[in-house]
């Protein structure tokens, strides 16, 4: 059985390679929906013309579909609410530098 932590945790492997940070820790993630062995991952990215959009959209498919009980990957990307450093973790503002 899948559950909401361990996903986040398999998206941690999801680096923003123009901030080297991963996605839950830069607040990236605004929701996951499990559906049996389907998951539905609500996010954004921290600005809307981001060009890594789709490499980031694949890695977190990669990285969900390789965990053990996950046989479906849905990215949806969303710009409302927009991003904010706000959301981010205290180890994403260390990584990252932001105060």
């Amino acid at each position: 059985m899948i559950d909401e932590t361990t996903l986040r945790e398999g998206l941690r492997l999801v680096v923003d390679p123009e901030i080297d940070c991963n996605i839950v820790d830069l607040g990236l993630i605004y929701g996951i929906a499990i559906d049996g062995t389907r998951v539905t991952v609500t996010m954004t990215l921290t600005t809307p013309g981001c060009p890594m959009h789709e490499s980031i959209a694949w890695g977190v498919k990669c990285a969900l579909l390789n965990l053990e009980g996950v046989e479906d990957v849905e990215v949806d990307v969303v710009w409302d609410p927009a991003w904010t450093s706000a959301r981010m973790s205290d180890y994403g503002r260390i990584r990252t530098g932001i105060c």
